[in-house]
């Protein structure tokens, strides 16, 4: 395997409820993150997969630095993000972007898409104002929208276009990390395989590291040749390369598997 480019040292995240009047918390939940780690390679997909409320949205959260995770380290090319400033952490959030599971929530409905995507440019001074507009419409280009879109607002656009305008707008930042969080799970099933192979194709054309994270099985085994399982909020296994998930050594992975809908028990 590739050098990593990422490395994900025992992080973990306890999230407070019951909060008094005075903000204090007053009693503690379980642990939505444990002790979670692994490592990503320059070019690799890495695929998540877990039930809803095993973690993986925090993970990814902790990992892109959207939060903070109370332990442990997250290493992007030698660097641990975990302990830079605030301030220093605003420069170096670009490099891991994340593509949210709800595309219409991810983008200001007030805003034209071609603005969208060039503050990102714009914030991080990854373009000039004189080629503000060519870089617009060949990241529109990238994600298979035409250059008109760029003047629309993202009511204007089906669920699977605002994906690919949230894919768009990801790779505005020039990314070394995307991590898409489910980006399939909210759109009907004709659209899913057309986002799925843009992420693929994205991935051989900009040199991206994929994290993918679902609940489908059959979805990450054929997308990431590696695979994480969680369980409230612990990876319990790791599924190498050379294994398929049909092959998992755990129960719990073993009984999602099983869960999978077969093709010849719905047509029986």
């Amino acid at each position: 395997m590739n050098e990593s480019i990422l490395r994900v040292e025992g992080i973990s995240k306890t999230y407070a409820s019951n909060r008094s009047i005075f903000k204090r918390a007053t009693a503690t939940m379980r642990p939505a993150l444990s002790n979670a780690s692994f490592a990503l390679s320059k070019g690799e997909i890495l695929g998540i997969v877990g039930e809803s409320g095993s973690g993986k949205t925090t993970l990814s959260r902790c990992v892109a630095l959207l939060e903070r995770p109370d332990t442990g380290r997250v290493i992007f090319k030698g660097e641990d993000l975990v302990a830079v400033s605030e301030r220093q952490l605003r420069n170096r959030r670009r490099a891991i972007q994340t593509v949210f599971q709800d595309p219409y929530a991810s983008l200001n409905p007030r805003q034209k898409i071609g603005d969208a995507l060039a503050e990102v440019m714009l914030v991080h001074g990854l373009v000039t104002r004189d080629s503000l507009r060519r870089r617009v419409t060949e990241l529109l280009g990238h994600v298979g929208l035409p250059e008109t879109s760029a003047n629309a607002y993202p009511a204007s656009f089906s669920g699977g276009q605002r994906q690919r305008i949230c894919i768009a707008r990801a790779l505005a930042a020039q990314p070394d990390i995307l991590i898409a969080d489910e980006p399939v799970s909210s759109l009907d099933v004709s659209v899913q395989a057309q986002i799925v192979n843009l992420i693929l194709d994205l991935r051989d054309r900009h040199a991206l590291s994929v994290i993918f994270i679902g609940h489908d099985l059959q979805l990450i085994d054929f997308i990431a040749p590696r695979v994480l399982v969680m369980l409230a909020g612990e990876i319990i296994e790791t599924i190498p390369a050379d294994r398929s998930i049909a092959d998992a050594r755990h129960d719990y992975t073993r009984a999602l598997a099983q869960a999978v809908p077969k093709l010849d028990s719905l047509t029986n």
